[in-house]
């Protein structure tokens, strides 16, 4: 499953692909009751891949009212945990058996190297849909000591419908971090892919119906953040929204939630997430390996990439040196070709953005350490930027591109302080041959995970999200996501004698 496929295979399944282009609600692919479409492209080529349902805020509504209409009728969750976790392995197992299809959709449609997507993206998407699936019948409620005189439960009840707000640089692991514990639990979801990246999540409602979810349970609502993803928001029969994607749009769903139904809101947000190397830091080997997989990883389209490198003073020179050795496998090209590592950035005009901080370099004379180019379409090559300051926007804004800011300290207190000198507060990585120091740092620095000698997220059972404007009001991943999609209800009944007494007379 892990393994690549050549390029000359993944071109001839993208030749066979059938894209989906509706919306898929009630159990049915559906186009938008407005008939509008959007273009959905390549954008490593420019080619149009297909016209896409445009929905609006009616089509919104009709898929609200069909999620609550199946929620109501329990048709989903009021099966047992056992039933629900095997209509849920199942559907891993679909997916499994489309690995190929489901990884070429997605370079396709995102401009992500197809190797990550095989070896990655879907793995760790049909590894989470399990992990959640398995959970289902081992989590536990609650009777509380209260005395002799009464019963006291804690139980878990589904929250209700509940709206998932894809971002466009992980479309299938993001839905399946969002679906997977929303459906484990009960819930019945509306899913808004971003407009850029819909196919794979269009093909993964199909392949949920042919498992088994019943229709209603899995909406997928495709079109604009204004027209589909603020009706959400607001409406008034949506119980929660789980969203990953920029910050600024997490303020708005904030706002929707305070403007509508008080719904709860779970928020994963941007980060500007710091490498902090020690002058004690054990194989630089490692540490370099590490720091540009974290960096660039995605085309550092990616909230915890590391980029931010903070490195002491002493070891700077001798880490980009080694940096750099370890940029020449990372080969920037077409994403079908399995050869390269660094495909092209979702669109033109993200792009455009993730370039003007290359013009920054010239304007603050920083230096180019590595790379810096840009190729024709939507690609730039892997950059490391020495010399960066605090006040540099390399150094504050999240990039969402594969630069890397070089920053150097003297002091532990000077690496704390500037890997906090943030709004952020998602990721960390520490990079030391100290226990002591690996310790203070992981818990001076203000971040929701903190790695340590590795770059990484964590497993599907370790939470994740942020500090700060990197998150709100949950996490994603693990036993606390599932959390996320439930509510707690206390069930008192009084067992006291007089109670017993009473009802005899």
């Amino acid at each position: 499953m892990h393994e690549p496929l050549t390029a000359a295979e993944y071109k001839a399944i993208a030749a066979e692909l059938q894209f989906p282009t509706n919306a898929f609600i009630d159990g049915a692919f559906r186009p938008a009751n407005s008939g509008k479409t959007f273009t959905t492209t390549n954008p490593a080529t420019g080619e149009v891949l297909a016209e896409i349902a445009a929905c609006d805020s009616s089509d919104v509504d009709f898929a609200v009212q069909k999620a609550k209409d199946a929620f109501d009728d329990g048709r989903w969750r009021l099966r047992s945990p056992g039933e629900r976790k095997e209509v849920l392995l199942k559907l891993a197992k679909l997916m499994e058996q489309n690995r190929h299809e489901l990884a070429v959709l997605e370079s396709l449609d995102s401009g992500k190297p197809v190797r990550e997507c095989q070896m990655v993206d879907v793995p760790d998407t049909i590894h989470t849909i399990r992990w959640h699936a398995e959970l289902i019948d081992k989590i536990y409620d609650n009777t509380n000591n209260v005395g002799a005189n009464a019963l006291a439960m804690v139980v878990r009840e589904p929250i209700g419908v509940v709206g998932c707000v894809l971002p466009w640089n992980f479309p299938l692991l993001m839905l399946a971090w969002k679906i997977g514990p929303a459906l484990a639990a009960g819930c019945s979801v509306i899913v808004k892919p971003a407009q850029e990246t819909t196919l794979t999540t269009l093909r993964v409602a199909e392949l949920a119906h042919e498992a088994g979810i019943p229709a209603g349970v899995f909406n997928v609502v495709t079109g604009s953040g204004r027209e589909v993803g603020e009706p959400i928001g607001l409406h008034m029969d949506v119980d929660m929204v789980a969203f990953t994607g920029s910050t600024p749009t997490g303020r708005r769903f904030l706002r929707y939630a305070a403007d509508s139904n008080l719904k709860k809101v779970v928020l994963e947000c941007g980060g500007k997430n710091p490498a902090v190397v020690l002058a004690d830091a054990e194989d630089l080997d490692l540490v370099a390996e590490q720091v540009v997989n974290g960096a660039f990883w995605n085309m550092g389209e990616n909230c915890s990439a590391t980029s931010r490198l903070i490195v002491h003073a002493s070891i700077k020179d001798e880490l980009l040196k080694r940096i750099g050795a370890y940029m020449r496998e990372w080969k920037t090209g077409d994403p079908l070709n399995p050869e390269n590592r660094i495909g092209a950035l979702v669109s033109k005009s993200h792009f455009e953005k993730v370039k003007s901080f290359l013009d920054d370099v010239k304007t603050e004379k920083l230096s180019l350490a590595h790379g810096g180019e840009t190729f024709e379409g939507a690609f730039i090559e892997p950059t490391v930027v020495d010399g960066v300051t605090p006040k540099s926007r390399l150094f504050q804004e999240e990039i969402f591109g594969p630069i890397l800011s070089v920053t150097t300290f003297e002091s532990l207190a000077e690496a704390t302080a500037l890997a906090n000198d943030t709004n952020y507060g998602l990721t960390a990585s520490i990079y030391t041959g100290s226990l002591r120091n690996a310790i203070r740092l992981s818990r001076d620095i203000r971040a929701g995970l903190v790695t340590v000698n590795c770059f990484g997220e964590g497993d599907a059972s370790t939470p994740f999200g942020g500090y700060k404007e990197s998150g709100f009001g949950g996490r994603d991943k693990s036993v606390f996501a599932h959390d996320n999609y439930c509510e707690l209800k206390t069930i008192w009944i009084d067992i006291s004698e007089r109670s017993v007494d009473e009802t005899i007379r």
